[in-house]
């Protein structure tokens, strides 16, 4: 049972996520034109088709749909990650799933920070992707040795936040004046340094081995490099985002566009050369690029079945392109996409039946009024229009579409081919704890729905 005098962890989830805005906001001045712009896109879509706004409507994601944001922060050491678990912990979010980007060309491996529990979910659905560096997969061994001296020299986290984590863990929650010093403090974790830890020639080297390498290597902390709103159509924001100053990726990662979305689309801006002090330097002359703004549209969540056509589809898509899709080539890979996934069926009636994606159920004002449903299977309060069913919203991230993201802003040349190096059992070592399997709290939500709406109706 929670203190009657702490603060709810999806409380001081939600404020988190508001303060990280702001100081996104403040510190990218083109996030805050992006958010203008999803806001208008996401306003003309609730008032042209009824449809979408009824459904929003009707699971509750219409109140957390301006809220809804994600983030993105790479850590270089084992201690860095278990210490964010317990920072994240006190905003009740815990990792889900795990996510191997080495086959892609990235030296990390990540999962997500969120809230687990679809209530907890409506206060605020923030997620954090947060990946570890793989240090083992630099090849120089003085290269990689002096990347773990610098990384062991610092200290990512204030000294009041780490206190702060400490009470929470041993009050059982934070007090409302602690919960406002927590966010504040916890905050500095993310910010953005101009200031390097190394100097110019050592960051050259650091990147010539990768780009990310040196993002996550060279400065004193993990800057978050992305904030993602939600809109309702990535390809209008897709469209107008040059006339409003800013320049898209060439290729929306994910499905293609459907009339019902599935898992998650995902564009975003190139990051932004950003001008830094390296420390033989007197002032601001190298520069940097990591930040960048990002977009996303969420549609339902796949069972395993549903996965697996998935990735069945994309794999063949991407193995017909025979490229890395860019520019070039941009017009060619969305015909394969939507080609490929013609098979996937696009109405919500044909994914429920043939088990492709998770749904949540709700008693209608029909089944609350109608008698004689004690006995009722669940297909037949459906097609009485006593229960209705509606998509579960796929929470997580995908792997390719992630490592897509940060290629397309670390610039083709940083790609590099470390092959199968898929280590869950490492991370979870580093983390401190297992990540918890995504598809099963859709199964429970799904479960927990169907249990209500037949408690309902039976009493």
């Amino acid at each position: 049972m929670s203190h009657p005098n702490f603060v709810s962890p999806d409380l001081i989830r939600q404020r988190f996520s508001k303060a990280m805005s702001d100081m996104y906001r403040e510190e990218v001045p083109l996030y805050g034109a992006l958010m203008e712009l999803v806001e208008h896109t996401n306003r003309q879509v609730l008032e042209s088709d009824p449809q979408i706004a009824r459904q929003l409507q009707s699971t509750g994601e219409i109140q957390r749909l301006d809220l809804e944001r994600h983030g993105a922060i790479r850590v270089g050491t084992a201690k860095e990650l278990a210490t964010l678990a317990r920072l994240f912990a006190v905003m009740g979010m815990q990792p889900v799933g795990y996510y191997d980007l080495t086959p892609a060309g990235v030296p990390v491996h990540s999962t997500a920070f969120r809230a687990v529990h679809e209530a907890a979910l409506q206060v605020s659905p923030f997620r954090v992707f947060t990946s570890l560096l793989r240090l083992e997969l630099i090849e120089d061994p003085q290269l990689r040795d002096f990347a773990q001296s610098v990384l062991d020299k610092r200290s990512i986290f204030t000294p009041q936040a780490l206190t702060l984590i400490e009470h929470a863990e041993t009050q059982g929650g934070l007090t409302e004046q602690q919960a406002q010093d927590f966010v504040l403090q916890a905050l500095e974790t993310f910010r953005w340094h101009h200031s390097a830890t190394v100097t110019a020639e050592q960051y050259r080297q650091l990147s010539a081995q990768h780009r990310l390498i040196a993002d996550v290597v060279a400065f004193k902390g993990p800057h978050i490099n992305h904030l993602t709103p939600r809109t309702l159509d990535i390809d209008i924001v897709q469209a107008q985002m040059p006339a409003h100053g800013i320049t898209p990726k060439a290729v929306i990662e994910g499905p293609p566009r459907r009339q019902c979305p599935i898992l998650l689309r995902q564009t975003s801006f190139k990051a932004l050369d950003e001008p830094v002090a390296f420390t033989d330097q007197a002032d601001s002359r190298g520069s940097h690029s990591a930040r960048f703004g990002e977009i996303e549209q969420r549609g339902a969540a796949l069972t395993p079945k549903g996965r697996a056509l998935y990735d069945r589809l994309l794999n063949a898509a991407r193995d017909e392109l025979k490229d890395f899709p860019n520019e070039a080539n941009a017009a060619r890979y969305n015909a394969l996409m939507t080609q490929h996934f013609g098979e996937f069926p696009d109405n919500f009636d044909s994914m429920r039946e043939q088990e492709l994606a998770y749904f949540r159920y709700f008693v209608t004002e029909e089944g609350r009024s109608a008698e004689g449903t004690r006995q009722a299977s669940l297909e037949d309060l459906l097609s009485n229009g006593h229960v209705k069913a509606e998509p579960l919203v796929y929470e997580d991230f995908l792997p390719v579409s992630a490592a897509g993201i940060f290629q397309s802003n670390l610039g083709d040349a940083a790609q590099t081919h470390y092959g199968e190096h898929s280590n869950q059992q490492a991370f979870e070592k580093a983390l401190g704890r297992s990540t918890i399997d995504e598809l099963g709290l859709y199964a429970e939500t799904q479960r927990r729905s169907i249990e209500a709406c037949l408690a309902t109706l039976n009493a």
